[in-house]
């Protein structure tokens, strides 16, 4: 499927690239991420990005430029066509009790404290790379940046924060930023739930796609994200002024 180009005035950016680091994703690879530093982006040039294949945290924009490797494919859930599988209608039922707040992202000691508990559990199950965050490094990732189309959906569960999912909400879609849950609550699948709420956002805007982020065919990290079809696939990071060439995944 053909996507629109776009037409608008790019806002002001500082483009650059950081030196090679340890990949995540993929075992004995390495990493180059070529960065867009937008101190006043607009909704139109971030729905440009982030629809062809670039991710935003803060006020930058990124997206691999890694020598030799080109594993990292953008994959977006084709909202209209999305079939609910019976363990995530199960998600639902178990979070009817859980109540969602959607406001402008923001930063509280409630956040900081969750999200570094979770990826103390991460690094603990998982072996995830961890180190508390700073209110500093915190706000820099997840608030500034945000203007008009940046949110956070807050999940509270006895009057507690037990969830923040950091989303944008684009003019062609729903970009997944980023999710954080309490480790404490694992019969809610708060993972899950949090997607299939983006989904109703989208159906509620009339927003025809959620963007995912990245697939790496063999990560364990991603291994949840097939499980919301049906999908699309972006093959490499078309330039703005080019049509992205999105492919039934």
């Amino acid at each position: 499927m053909n996507d629109t180009t776009f037409t608008g005035i790019p806002p002001l950016s500082t483009d650059f690239c950081m030196l090679d680091y340890e990949c995540a994703y993929l075992d004995g690879k390495s990493v180059r991420m070529h960065y867009k530093h937008i101190e006043e982006a607009t909704k139109e040039y971030n729905t440009a990005l982030i629809n062809r294949g670039w991710r935003r945290f803060g006020c930058y924009y990124f997206h691999p430029i890694c020598n030799g490797c080109n594993e990292c494919k953008s994959i977006r859930i084709d909202v209209k066509n999305f079939k609910l599988r019976k363990s995530q209608k199960k998600a639902i039922k178990r979070n009817k009790a859980t109540e969602i707040i959607i406001q402008k992202p923001t930063l509280s000691q409630a956040h900081i404290d969750l999200y570094n508990k979770y990826h103390a559990f991460k690094q603990k199950k998982d072996d995830w790379s961890h180190r508390n965050i700073s209110p500093r490094e915190y706000r820099e990732n997840f608030v500034e940046g945000a203007y008009d189309f940046g949110k956070e959906v807050l999940y509270i569960k006895d009057d507690k924060l037990i969830g923040v999912d950091l989303i944008d909400i684009l003019d062609d879609g729903i970009s997944s930023i980023y999710f954080y849950y309490d480790p404490d609550y694992p019969e809610l699948s708060l993972g899950t739930y949090s997607l299939l709420y983006q989904v109703e956002l989208a159906k509620i805007l009339e927003l025809p796609w959620i963007y995912l982020g990245y697939w790496v065919d063999g990560c364990k990290a991603f291994a949840y994200k097939p499980n919301f079809q049906p999908q699309e696939i972006l093959d490499g990071f078309p330039n703005i002024n080019t049509l992205s060439q999105w492919e039934k995944f």
